[in-house]
């Protein structure tokens, strides 16, 4: 066999040896994971994970999962806990300590303490008659047959298994809190995320004087000129009370010429869409982008309750403000 067959063979079976260890989960998933998630949501403080080498690794991204859908938690190493790092931790609070043998000695040596502050301990173990499991309120059943490792040594099978549980543990406190999609944004306000899920159509839209607006009735010709002048490929069409009547994109205008309609002598009325597609100044400008996908168009008028246009905004807008 050539080396490169002999690594695509090692890979493969890795995955499916993580593959199948991660699929025997499912049937793990009961009263022990939802009295960790009770003792998570009573809790008046923050979850606090532990962990030692890879489950330490594993620690610090739930963790950080765990803070980013609305459940507050940091990361504490268990050897700097023992020489001062315990300070951190108060009697509010959740531990959460990840190890596969359940007989790690930076971890064990906490549970006196974590015992006599009255501290809610949750364990995740491949051992569940270990000494962590049995210090703790609860453990998570995190075991798996065998290490992806072929010297069924290295971390690999079991740390995945450990990964897969922090996110499922996450996620449903995240469904048990009621989190939203707004509160997601908040812990993320940086980056394509962030603009993707705070920024509203009303930050982006082109309003006021800058808005392509004509009256129904008015010459084709005149509603280029208006499109051209305002530069955004399209013009709102409104009725005489002011409400929204149609929408006219450059799009509208290839059609008006493939049906040989004479530009110069059509109204505005013979070639414009209907009313069209909408969004509302405090919806979410990624809402916006989804409604444009959805019906394969480029552009949007922004209405008011009444139906009047107030702003209009297309997708090069959306690119500029990092919603794509």
């Amino acid at each position: 066999m050539s080396q490169s067959s002999q690594l695509i063979e090692t890979a493969q079976r890795t995955i499916r040896m993580e593959m199948e260890a991660v699929e025997q989960l499912s049937t793990r998933i009961d009263e022990h994971f939802v009295k960790a998630c009770e003792l998570i949501l009573q809790s008046k403080g923050r979850v606090v994970v532990v962990g030692m080498g890879k489950s330490g690794h594993i620690g610090n991204k739930i963790a950080a999962t765990l803070a980013s859908t609305g459940t507050t938690a940091f990361f504490v190493h268990p050897a700097e806990a023992s020489h001062g790092d315990m300070g951190m931790i108060t009697h509010d609070d959740v531990v959460l300590a990840l190890s596969n043998s359940g007989t790690t000695s930076e971890i064990v040596t906490l549970l006196p303490l974590i015992k006599r502050l009255g501290i809610t301990l949750i364990s995740m173990t491949g051992n569940p008659e270990s000494v962590l499991a049995k210090a703790a309120e609860v453990n998570i059943d995190a075991s798996v047959a065998i290490e992806a490792c072929p010297l069924n040594l290295a971390p690999t099978s079991s740390t995945t298994v450990s990964l897969v549980l922090g996110d499922a543990l996450a996620i449903a406190l995240l469904e048990a809190r009621g989190f939203t999609a707004e509160d997601f944004a908040f812990s993320h306000p940086g980056g394509a995320l962030g603009r993707r899920l705070l920024l509203k159509v009303e930050h982006v839209m082109h309003a006021g004087d800058r808005l392509p607006l004509i009256n129904r009735g008015t010459s084709l010709r005149e509603a280029l000129l208006e499109m051209t002048q305002k530069g955004l490929g399209m013009t709102a069409v409104v009725e005489a009370d002011g409400r929204l009547a149609g929408i006219f994109t450059d799009g509208d205008l290839r059609r008006t010429l493939d049906k040989g309609i004479d530009i110069r002598q059509a109204s505005i009325d013979q070639v414009m869409t209907l009313h069209g597609k909408t969004a509302n100044a405090d919806m979410l400008a990624a809402e916006a982008l989804k409604i444009m996908e959805d019906n394969k168009i480029n552009a949007l008028v922004v209405v008011d309750e009444n139906d009047r246009p107030i702003g209009a905004l297309n997708m090069h807008d959306l690119l500029r403000a990092g919603v794509m």
